[in-house]
């Protein structure tokens, strides 16, 4: 078997295949580093959601293979041997699902070395989701290869890129429902909304079994020997189906799931003051814990004694809970896997200090936080690299008033602001009026 796959393999079109799928692959991960240097979820999840383009590709490598086979006529060849149908396609099932295999693989690895040396957090749900990426890519390239066989012609493998890059992007769309639209459609779902986002163990099992059906329907194709015999492909994509529809979690189940609590939990350092990152970042707790022990240090009027990252998400909606002595700070992710804007940092995390908890809605003063700490760090407000993302003139203003007074007079004002923000009160008029 192992020559006569060597044998497959050259005289195929599968290394051409997996040399075309890699370079697409690789071209679409590092085009967009920003969605996936986050770690090696964000990667993983990123790559699945290109799959909206690799698979399409892997479809198209399949039915040009079957338009080679029937171009160079060997089918009637084949017919005179003694073997049955069923174990002569088995070489070329093995060699196109093993150049898709390694093409998803080595393009994956063309990216790991940009996050290589941050990413510390792997989950078990990151080997899942390549798996079923894995799957989805099989079955994709059998696919190819059982329309090519049923419409062996020249436009079949460019029409069925196209059609299949369609079906992927535009079908879920159709479907209300987001947690069948992700169960028969492995790119949906894949967008990071968080880098503490993950896939559910129930959806990537039905997106398992979806894809293993494709497979298994993709091989009958291939088997029979007449098309009026083609409808018995219908036997697995139903069962398939049926498997699928029973497993994946719907509605508001599906919404809930897509968080990692372990990604969440906080890693903290040894000595104090302490300062703590979620697991998912915990490679940055080096960059992030000089600039965060500095912001303390000039907090020490206040009551924060510590330093942790804000987990809070959007969908679904989480929090961390609200610590008098903790100040919150927002880690991001540059396309490197390094602390994005660092000089930001310190201004970002004193500025948040002076607005309060975001609980508090629309009571938070910005403009007022602002002032208060570049007062703090001793500089301007000013846009740039190491300040604002805008110019905030009310803020200059403000700021500069703070500068023309006595140091103790601003320190309590500031002070103030502080304690306001803390319980949701309004500082609008507490840098002007003064502490009381």
């Amino acid at each position: 078997m192992n020559r006569i796959l060597r044998i497959e393999l050259r005289r195929s079109a599968a290394l051409g295949a997996a040399l075309l799928i890699t370079v697409g692959g690789a071209i679409v991960l590092h085009t967009t580093p920003g969605r996936w240097s986050a770690g090696w979820m964000a990667l993983v999840m990123t790559q699945r959601e290109y799959l909206a383009v690799l698979s399409p590709l892997a479809m198209a490598a399949g039915a040009w293979q079957s338009y080679r086979e029937h171009r160079a006529n060997v089918a009637e060849l084949f017919t005179t041997t003694p073997r049955p149908r069923p174990q002569r396609i088995v070489p070329i099932l093995l060699a196109t699902a093993l150049a898709v295999l390694v093409a998803y693989l080595v393009t994956l690895l063309t990216a790991a070395p940009r996050i290589a040396d941050t990413a510390r957090y792997l989950p078990p749900a990151a080997f899942v989701v390549v798996a079923v990426g894995l799957i989805a890519m099989i079955a994709s390239v059998w696919l190819g290869l059982a329309v090519g066989r049923l419409v062996p012609a020249l436009a079949t493998a460019p029409a069925l890129a196209v059609i299949g890059f369609v079906l992927l992007i535009l079908a879920p769309h159709a479907i209300a429902d987001g947690g069948i639209a992700a169960a028969f459609s492995p790119a949906v779902g894949m967008s990071m909304f968080s880098d503490y986002d993950t896939v559910g163990t129930k959806v990537s099992i039905a997106q398992a079994l979806w894809m293993a059906a494709v497979a298994a329907a993709a091989v009958v194709l291939l088997a029979v020997h007449h098309r009026k015999f083609a409808v018995s492909a219908l036997v697995p994509l139903a069962v398939g189906a049926t498997a699928t529809a029973l497993v994946v979690p719907t509605g508001r189940a599906y919404e809930q799931g897509t968080l990692d609590p372990v990604a969440q939990e906080l890693v903290c350092t040894h000595d104090t003051p302490r300062v703590c990152i979620s697991r998912a970042h915990e490679g940055l707790l080096p960059e992030v814990t000089p600039k965060a022990r500095h912001a303390l240090q000039l907090l020490s009027r206040t009551s924060l004694t510590q330093a942790h990252e804000d987990t809070s998400t959007l969908f679904p909606s989480t929090a961390p809970t609200s610590r008098p002595d903790t100040a919150l700070m927002t880690i991001t992710v540059d396309k490197q896997g390094h602390l994005a804007h660092p000089g930001r940092f310190e201004p970002a995390m004193l500025t948040g200090v002076f607005t309060g908890p975001a609980s508090c809605g629309d009571d938070r003063n910005f403009t007022v936080a602002t002032a208060a700490a570049y007062w703090l760090l001793d500089r301007k407000p000013a846009a740039g690299t190491e300040g604002l993302e805008f110019d905030d003139p009310d803020a200059v203003k403000l700021w500069k008033k703070l500068r023309a007074l006595p140091h103790a007079e601003a320190e309590a004002r500031v002070t103030a602001v502080q304690q306001a923000a803390q319980k949701c009160r309004d500082t609008t008029n507490l840098l002007t009026r003064g502490a009381r």
